[in-house]
């Protein structure tokens, strides 16, 4: 469902994963730069870079190891292309290489990923406020019961701008860039002092390979899955290269760019892993309380995206509500996920085991999408995509068996060579303890995708199958 007013600034948008028409098709592919310069200018990095410390490496080896793994941005220029050839969501894109019914299991996966960095991204919002209340010695921050109100209050106002849509998320994200910029520059020049370029022992390769996975899931990777979510409104005759620099290099210069700040800071200050309690000790006393203010806001930008995506895919699993509403149940599990980090002490652990285990649904699920693409030329029968039951994607009962077969073997070979907190496998065991878990996923659904689907399904890629 749409209505003319989907591509008003400040009106509710209606359309959920409905195709947009030529007619509603507007923007320009730099709209892209700004939008994801805005999301990525954000404390999430400055703690990425602080981790990536604190596994043992040197900053020189940090910085080559950040370098490398934000290159996965260029995953998220490439899953941005599909929108406006299709002008739907990237997991209703996904049913071409999944099926309408395989895309729903996908889509679960895929929802939980999202709520999963929303949960963490709002907690975090919650204890930065809770501690700018410290700062005028308001000891009810302490109590119990002023959490949840916190809580409550923080997550009506998190909704706001997702539950109106895509045209207000273009043109907030592109303003706020400008003010989170200047913010993240003011925090480089106060805390440049504590900043430590050498020095250290430097960590084995397979640190590095550690490293590398820790980047790759936290930047790129990470966003690869909503693409097409913010392109899909950009005309169909979009230069895809623009599109793909724009998309990338949006998210990449400031991931690299915070993410060095926090590894020539954690170098010194090994504390500044923790935005709220840690990093501003290398601050000005005065700074505090607008650190705090700014990075509040800062964190529900960047939830703001999740939740948009979120509702969306919830859409795509086969739940009959309306984006909106999608929205606000995505916001009522992200309370309860929020409230469970905040009573537990140990936050930054939590988000650590959770970034660390991404890689193994999503490294072999974009090789597979890429893979589809690619196969496919970036063109699709769009209208053929959001059929329930039907049409050139149904394949067997409304299942991609290359897809799904792919996606198992793609799963376990990044589980293969995964080393994280909670998960370690045989091949880390036998290398050393490296993490290559990021490229054998990628690779081998990828690779298992393009064999399988020659063999399975080769009618859905002949002329009969695009428009």
């Amino acid at each position: 469902m749409s209505t003319p007013h989907d591509t008003q600034v400040g009106v509710v948008e209606q359309r959920g994963i409905a195709l947009v028409p030529a007619s509603e098709r507007h923007g320009r592919p730099r709209d892209l730069f700004f939008m994801w310069l805005g999301t990525n200018t954000n404390v999430f990095y400055i703690i990425n870079g602080a981790i990536v410390i604190s596994l043992g490496l040197n900053f020189l080896q940090s910085v080559v190891v950040i370098l490398v793994g934000n290159l996965a941005f260029f995953l998220l220029g490439l899953t941005s292309l599909q929108g406006p050839r299709t002008g739907t969501a990237t997991f209703a894109i996904n049913r071409a290489a999944f099926g309408p019914n395989g895309g729903r299991v996908l889509a679960f996966f895929n929802w939980l990923t999202l709520v999963g960095f929303e949960g963490s991204g709002l907690a975090l919002a919650v204890i930065a406020l809770l501690t700018l209340i410290h700062t005028f010695g308001w000891s009810i921050a302490d109590a119990a019961w002023f959490k949840v109100v916190v809580i409550l209050l923080v997550a009506s106002l998190q909704a706001f701008v997702p539950i109106l849509g895509h045209a207000t998320i273009m043109i907030v994200q592109k303003y706020l860039a400008y003010v989170f910029v200047i913010f993240f520059v003011l925090v480089a020049i106060f805390i440049a002092g504590k900043a430590q370029l050498t020095g250290g022992t430097a960590g084995t390769f397979s640190t590095i390979t550690v490293g590398i996975a820790l980047m790759v899931s936290a930047g790129g990777l990470s966003w690869a899955n909503t693409g097409s979510d913010y392109s899909r409104y950009l005309p169909e005759n979009a230069k895809p290269w623009a599109i793909f620099w724009y998309a990338s290099l949006g998210g990449m210069i400031p991931a690299v760019l915070l993410e060095i700040l926090g590894a020539a800071v954690a170098a010194q200050l090994p504390s500044a892993s923790d935005p709220i309690s840690g990093l501003p000790s290398a601050l000005p006393a005065w700074f505090l309380a607008p650190y705090l203010l700014v990075l509040f806001f800062n964190l529900l930008a960047v939830n703001g995206i999740d939740l948009y995506s979120s509702g969306l895919t919830l859409q795509i699993m086969g739940i009959s509500i309306r984006r909106w509403q999608a929205t606000l149940i995505d916001m009522a599990i992200c309370m309860v996920l929020a409230a469970i980090a905040i009573f537990n002490s140990d936050f930054n652990t939590l988000y650590g085991q959770f970034l660390s285990l991404l890689i193994i649904f999503l490294a072999p699920w974009c090789g597979i999408y890429l893979t589809d693409a690619w196969m496919r030329r970036d063109t699709y029968n769009a209208a053929g995509l959001l059929a329930r039951v039907g049409g050139p994607y149904w394949y067997r009962g409304g299942v991609n068996p290359a897809g799904i077969i792919a996606m198992i073997g793609g799963m376990i070979a990044s589980a293969l060579w995964l080393n994280s907190p909670l998960l370690q496998g045989p091949l880390s065991h036998l290398f050393n303890g490296s993490d290559m878990s990021v490229f054998t996923g990628f690779i081998v659904g990828g690779i298992l995708y393009w064999i399988l689907a020659r063999v399975l399904v080769p009618e859905s890629f002949s002329a009969a199958q695009v428009e």
